[in-house]
């Protein structure tokens, strides 16, 4: 098979980014070494009740620690801002779970030492739906619920 210089050169340089990730331990492999290696199941499930299975977080506490905040009516189900906030102490890990959306975890954070225990991410949802945080703070997991309605074209959802 014959390369053209463009294919050669982009063949090069995709590696020597890669080396440099490696280098610098960025590279897709360090990365899910570091850390809780999600399990397949967390991303192929299809229920919130697996979802949460798959998490490892049993029955989570209700808790009025974790706070979800959201619009309570997304004008675009393709873009909602949502952010997930923790006032419980040595919280470490948040996901959030979308439950009519075809795989329930729309994201998931480890987070360090120290760090604020507070994300922001934009979701994509395809109807009205019951989104769920989960919250592990000192080895115990917590949760909060809040029904985000999405309207398409201003008609209501």
């Amino acid at each position: 098979m014959k390369l053209s210089r463009r294919q050669t050169l982009q063949t090069a340089g995709g590696l020597g980014l890669y080396g440099a990730l490696v280098a610098i331990g960025l590279a897709p492999a360090s990365v899910l070494a570091q850390g809780k290696a999600f399990d397949a199941a967390v991303f192929q499930a299809k229920t919130m009740a697996d979802a949460i299975k798959a998490l490892g977080a049993g029955a989570p506490a209700e808790s009025k620690d974790v706070v979800i905040n959201s619009p309570d009516i997304a004008e675009n189900g393709a873009v909602v801002p949502v952010g997930i906030r923790s006032s419980i102490p040595k919280t470490d890990f948040m996901a959030l779970l979308v439950d009519k959306n075809p795989n329930a975890l729309a994201g998931a954070y480890t987070l360090l030492e120290g760090a604020e225990p507070d994300v922001n991410m934009r979701i994509k949802m395809g109807q009205s739906s019951d989104v769920i945080a989960i919250v592990r703070a000192d080895g115990k997991y917590y949760m909060a619920k809040k029904e985000i309605k999405v309207t398409l074209g201003g008609c209501g959802g």
